[in-house]
């Protein structure tokens, strides 16, 4: 027996879908404007998760140019079938919806096939046992709409070895109550000769819900669950330490346990920062319907898992982490970037770091800055990056970088002032316009300089050291601004390393280390 602590995948990783191969599950998140898109990770157990690669991993596969930062890459689904797996996903930024493959989910990735006609958002896909396949998609009501979010639930054949849908679509079902919000992320499952639906409502935020329906045949008519919804937290108040909980999606184990996978959110008084997270929850049958977490009727901190323990070698949930950027062959599959970088501005020297290229374009830019990071995972943390001195120049800034959007984020800048001065600046950005916190000039520099980003909460605090030398450059910054609530969006916060240039260069920064590690103070 494992015990899963919630959230399993903590941090940004939302719209969680999941399937089951043997004993390996798989599970999938949306990424929206950052590359590469949608991690892959892998359990034996449903607690701990490795990620083994990115689907889409190459530029060809995930145009996201101009797109704003929650646009992009919406809710994918991941199945298995007869040898083969599938993502469908939803590209809001360019495309629209699109399959890609793999014999092998850890390989490369198809390039996306787009399936004309298929409005809308949050597909899945069905197997039957017949042999024929099913799209089930989510798509606004057009005629006759009488109020924002109100959607239809929409099902077609598809022909997979041409990749098109083929037959006529049908809308079959328009959420489990009158006047519903945003029925979206469909999924489809069948069981004991019913077609059952799952899906979301009330929208992705303080109203979200799982609901159920299920029919005898796959074109309805649907029948409604009298205990819908099977799973919200909307009814807890604003104040109970987890918000938001719904999209969710049904694994079943070898042995016949069930268990679903959500997002949820994890507020500090009333702000959030981390985004949506992944949970889990036991299921089981009860007179034909689900139950979630019997005798509970909510998610919990902790959950038996009925299968044996297994330890990833990397977990997708760390509370340290450490990188040596000289004595790397490539970073990891957890760093992201924005948009369609240009990876020639991103280079790993051996012996020396991570070369960053100063770019022209601005962090508050909706293009694809010099910036590479990672999901903040916990509400506590600092950050810590070690600059080397002679690549800091004159008109250019390097540094750290808290991101929630391109128009919502915290940084430092170091910037040259002259030959023996440095300049060190903290910049909070609300709305796209950035303020002054603090500026400190740093002299008597010697090779190195270590940036240190501190967040409790909803405070941050930024510290320089340089030899024996240590500044505290401000304390007690306000970043109630970098959260959900504040900054919108689908997104969580991002913190990694950014350069900045005023003028077209081809100079590079080095970056010798980078770390990540919770504080556990708050």
């Amino acid at each position: 027996m494992a015990t899963a602590i919630n959230p399993i995948i903590p941090g940004f990783y939302p719209d969680p879908s999941i399937c089951g191969v043997g004993d390996d599950y798989y599970l999938v998140n949306s990424t929206f404007s950052y590359f590469p898109g949608i991690p892959i990770m892998h359990s034996k157990d449903l607690v701990h998760w490795e990620q083994i690669g990115n689907v889409m991993d190459r530029q060809s596969q995930i145009p996201l140019e101009g797109g704003r930062h929650s646009q992009g890459i919406f809710a994918p689904a991941i199945r298995y079938h007869d040898g083969i797996f599938y993502v469908i996903c939803t590209n809001e930024t360019s495309g629209g919806n699109f399959i890609v493959t793999a014999k092998d989910p850890a390989d490369p990735w198809s390039e996306p096939a787009y399936l004309e006609g298929a409005d809308g958002i949050d597909p899945t896909i069905f197997f039957d046992e017949d042999g024929r396949v099913y799209y089930i998609g989510t798509h606004p009501i057009t005629e006759g709409r009488q109020y924002d979010g109100e959607c239809h639930i929409w099902i077609q054949e598809l022909d997979l070895e041409h990749m098109r849908l083929t037959g006529e679509p049908k809308d079959v079902w328009s959420g489990s109550m009158r006047f519903v919000h945003w029925p979206e992320g469909p999924h489809l499952y069948k069981k004991d000769g019913y077609y059952y639906m799952m899906l979301a409502e009330g929208g992705t935020d303080r109203n979200h819900s799982v609901t159920m329906c299920r029919s005898r045949s796959i074109w309805g008519p649907y029948e409604n669950h009298f205990c819908n919804p099977i799973l919200t937290h909307r009814h807890l108040g604003k104040d109970y330490p987890i918000q938001c909980v719904g999209h969710g999606d049904l694994v079943e184990t070898p042995s016949g346990e069930w268990y679903m996978v959500m997002l949820a959110m994890r507020p500090i008084d009333g702000y959030t920062t981390l985004g949506r997270e992944t949970f889990i929850a036991r299921v089981v049958w009860e007179n034909g319907w689900p139950v979630v977490n019997p005798g509970i009727g909510r998610l919990t901190e902790e959950v038996e898992v009925n299968l044996k323990e297994w330890k990833p070698e990397k977990p997708a949930a760390e509370d340290k982490r450490v990188y040596h950027f000289g004595e790397m062959k490539e970073l990891g599959y957890e760093f992201v970037y924005l948009r369609n970088p240009n990876q020639e501005m991103y280079c790993l020297c051996p012996g020396k770091g991570l070369a960053l290229q100063y770019g022209i374009h601005a962090l508050t830019e909706a293009a694809s800055p010099t910036y590479v990071g990672i999901r903040q995972q916990h509400h506590c943390f600092q950050a810590e990056a070690v600059v080397y001195t002679d690549s800091i120049f004159r008109q250019q800034d390097t540094g750290i970088a808290l991101l929630q959007s391109n128009a919502y984020y915290l940084r430092t800048a170091l910037t040259r002032e002259t030959a023996d001065e440095i300049i060190l600046r903290v910049v909070l950005c609300q709305n796209l316009e950035e303020k002054l916190l603090a500026q400190i000039t740093l002299t008597d520099v010697q090779d190195e300089i270590k940036i240190s980003l501190k967040v409790d909460g909803l405070t941050a605090g930024v510290k320089v050291i340089y030899g024996t030398t240590e500044i505290d450059a401000v304390q007690e910054i306000d970043i109630h601004s970098l959260s959900t609530e504040i900054a919108g969006g689908f997104v969580g916060c991002t913190v990694g390393m950014y350069a900045f240039s005023k003028k077209e260069t081809e100079k590079r920064v080095f970056f010798k280390d980078f770390s990540y590690q919770s504080t556990k103070s708050c």
